[in-house]
């Protein structure tokens, strides 16, 4: 088989997310025939550092020897079986492992199927604890500009990014929108902690305001992906997490993207005070099985798991299900995953390797169309502009972002952008030297974006 014979079928019956699909005329999709370590190879030989981890969940590395075991050995046990009046072992260590990662506190596991669905528990939970409590005023959530939660009709209602909720308002709930703490937009001189502690105060006014009527306050911890990789301080979850006690609001950390060693910390939540912050409701999913399988869970405390144990007849359980729910081969897939973590020390290891990365992109925040060159941990983002000094950005029709995109393919790169953002957010297995070539090809791919 040759990339020709299977782009042809593919484009006969698939429609590919996140895509316009006429694009697909001049940039068609890239047959994957096989992946190892950071590697994707088609069936043309061409190979391609996956330098955006598949979105973001292939943390270990593709085909990685210990995964691929696990889930071997899981097959031939048993493979699924419901969730609801059964159990098994796979479900229960994951649990019981991810309640010892976890902030202090977080003490129940819900598992469901994929990133938003876990933001979605996680939305009616949190109502559904405030009606069982005797709160049934509380109906609204309150989120952050710029913020994005996933794309079920929950989840995109408490996201603000407009690309890909603006079509589907109309069918939306309507929560309050905090100004987000994005540190891109602080004043010259100031710091990141100045500027995140200062925009709090938007969110202290709306939490003043609105406490009696909302459930929970809903954020990406330290780090907007889908909103062009923007960043802030962890002291905002720590003004957030004592506001929120103030104001007796729920807390919903969706750690989706940042958890799993990609902030620095296992989970980013580790990063804000002393100690770290618990939040009420922690969501987690993507490097939790190492982009193997689907999975999501999210996690809660005992005081909001008690308020829905009660007698059957007062029907205040939560009667929220997925077919798939803890899924044995995902469990396996996700226990080698923690154990991964164990082995390589990947905590400390990932700390040298994101050092790798601040220095090889460091000579391109001196480029006359690159904004900024952010990082926080293992994630570094590249921001193009058409105006330095007035962070001008290019005209989004022109898609200069793409054009860097296309270059990589020719270098053995994958670097898909978001929008004018290219951004590095590798597998933990990546060399130095492999985030020395991102680095390069990067910076050619920019001075190719914006010369014409």
């Amino acid at each position: 088989m040759t990339n020709q014979d299977l782009i042809a079928r593919d484009l006969n019956v698939l429609w590919h997310p996140c895509t316009q699909m006429k694009d697909t005329q001049q940039l068609p999709p890239i047959p994957m025939r096989r992946g190892e370590g950071v590697w994707l190879e088609d069936f043309d030989g061409n190979r391609y550092i996956d330098a955006v981890s598949s979105w973001w969940v292939n943390i270990f590395g593709h085909a990685n020897p210990a995964i691929n075991a696990r889930i071997k050995t899981q097959l031939d046990t048993i493979e699924h079986v419901m969730l609801a009046g059964f159990t098994h072992e796979p479900a229960v260590e994951l649990a019981e492992r991810l309640v010892d990662i976890t902030p202090p506190g977080l003490d129940k596991v819900f598992y469901a199927d994929n990133g938003s669905a876990a933001v979605e528990v996680a939305l009616k939970m949190s109502f559904h604890y405030w009606r069982n409590t005797g709160h049934g005023e509380k109906t609204r959530f309150i989120n952050l500009s710029n913020s994005y939660h996933g794309e079920t009709l929950g989840a995109l209602a408490v996201g603000d990014v407009s690309l890909y909720k603006k079509t589907y308002e109309p069918l939306l709930l309507k929560p309050l929108t905090a100004r987000s703490p994005d540190c891109f937009h602080r004043e010259p001189g100031m710091s990141w902690e100045e500027h995140s502690r200062l925009v709090f105060a938007d969110m202290e006014a709306l939490l003043a305001e609105h406490a009696h009527e909302t459930c929970a306050v809903i954020v990406e911890p330290l780090l907007q992906c889908a909103g062009h990789m923007r960043m802030y301080h962890p002291v905002y979850l720590e003004l957030l997490r004592e506001a929120c006690d103030r104001y007796n609001v729920h807390l919903i950390a969706d750690e989706i993207a940042t958890g799993f060693g990609r902030t620095g910390t296992l989970f980013a939540c580790e990063q804000a005070g002393d100690n770290g912050i618990t939040p009420d409701f922690m969501c987690l999913s993507k490097g939790i099985t190492a982009g193997y399988l689907p999975m999501s869970v999210a996690m809660t405390t005992n005081e909001i798991y008690d308020a829905f144990y009660d007698e059957y007849e007062n029907l205040t359980a939560f009667l929220h299900s997925h077919s798939y729910t803890g899924n044995p081969l995902a469990c396996a897939a996700a226990l080698a995953t923690l154990d991964e973590f164990a082995a390589r020390d990947q905590i400390n290891a990932n700390r040298v390797l994101s050092e790798r990365m601040a220095q090889a992109t460091a000579p391109l925040a001196d480029h006359p169309n690159v904004a900024e060159v952010r990082q926080t941990g293992m994630v570094l983002a590249i921001e193009m502009v058409k105006n330095k000094a007035s962070r001008t950005p290019f005209d989004w029709r022109e898609r200069r972002g793409l054009r860097v995109y296309r270059h990589g393919l020719t270098r053995q790169s994958l670097l898909r952008p978001l929008g004018d953002t290219i951004y590095f957010m590798p597998p933990y297995v990546i060399s130095p030297e492999q985030i020395d070539h991102l680095a390069e090809v990067a910076a050619e791919g920019i001075d190719h974006a914006v010369s014409t």
